[in-house]
């Protein structure tokens, strides 16, 4: 334990964001909700906000919804910026939110699914650090290239587009590069947060812990699936975006299967139609999980959640969440 007795939580990602308990909690589509991104920064983490989340699920304006929860937190907060091509439209409409972000202070920017280099120059000029969410090196070094600030190390026990490799060997791909990494996947107790500082992560990142929160937006029986949920109950599905997806092995998921059908998967290979065809599993899949998301009567049961739901016993606040895992932290 360090003289000054915050053990591990002090790191090079705390010291850059100025927040007190290194730990993210992840951007996630559909459940994001201004509610839950104020109670993470609130109790010393940092919160993201998902734009997609914030103005088509839970029907907030921009520019009104990141006010919203400044009414509730003045601690710092973060967006995710979806990079990947896709048409113009969507393009401008994220450069705008980035545009609005920054006029509203927001001085902390996840990037995924592209390359992060517009995004680095407009936040850098603004003051502010750019993360990348990465799988591996290849990815790492797009985000280097363009200047990022950190990276998001998404190991094989995430929700959601899981990487392939092991915290472990994600961390030991990665360490060389000397940026701040965070562990993204498979931390779901105290316990986890405290082995991937030790292993010399800066912080992790948290989704699915959070959707179990009193905070978030989903629905209970969401909520309840998560907490009901063990390890092998999680299964890779293409059925959502064309590519795996870790979702809850649900009736409707055992239903449906896990593989996209043979035309989707020549489709994603060709070279002029795989845009396309993820343009319409993205609008297919923004439907689907965010009727799923809402839906009380657990009917819907089309849900993403990531390992981590091994260590995830009970429906809490975010802050008794941060609150704990910080204390084991100093304690470790």
């Amino acid at each position: 334990m360090n003289p000054a007795g915050n053990g591990l939580l002090e790191t090079a990602f705390t010291r850059q964001v100025g927040i007190e308990v290194p730990l993210i909690c992840g951007a996630m589509y559909p459940c994001t909700n201004p509610e839950l991104v104020a109670a993470v920064s609130e109790a010393g983490g940092i919160g993201i906000i998902q734009p997609i989340s914030l103005t088509y699920v839970y029907r907030h304006d921009f520019r009104a919804g990141l006010r919203r929860i400044r009414d509730l937190t003045s601690r710092p907060i973060g967006m995710n910026v979806l990079i990947e091509k896709s048409s113009k439209a969507y393009q401008d409409k994220m450069a705008r939110w980035l545009d609005m972000a920054l006029e509203e202070g927001v001085r902390f920017i996840i990037t995924s699914l592209g390359k992060p280099d517009w995004v680095v120059q407009r936040v850098h000029a603004a003051g502010g650090l750019v993360y990348h969410d990465v799988t591996e090196r290849k990815w790492a070094e797009k985000g280097i290239d363009a200047g990022v600030d950190g990276l998001i190390a998404v190991n094989n026990r995430a929700g959601g587009h899981a990487g392939s490799l092991s915290a472990q060997e994600l961390y030991t791909a990665l360490a060389g590069y000397q940026l701040p990494l965070i562990c993204a996947g498979g931390i779901g107790s105290e316990q986890d947060f405290v082995a991937a500082l030790r292993l010399g992560y800066a912080g992790v990142q948290m989704g699915t812990r959070f959707i179990a929160t009193r905070e978030c937006g989903a629905s209970e029986a969401y909520k309840r699936a998560i907490v009901a949920a063990q390890e092998p109950d999680i299964v890779l599905s293409e059925r959502i975006t064309g590519v795996p997806v870790s979702v809850i092995a649900t009736p409707t998921v055992r239903r449906l299967g896990l593989k996209a059908g043979f035309l989707a998967r020549w489709l994603l290979r060709g070279r002029k139609t795989k845009h396309l065809m993820r343009t319409l599993y993205a609008l297919r899949s923004l439907w689907q999980l965010k009727r799923a998301s809402l839906d009380h009567t657990g009917d819907n049961d089309y849900w993403q959640a990531g390992k981590s739901v091994a260590g995830i016993h009970a429906i809490e606040p975010a802050g008794e969440i941060i609150r704990r895992y910080a204390a084991a932290a100093r304690q470790a």
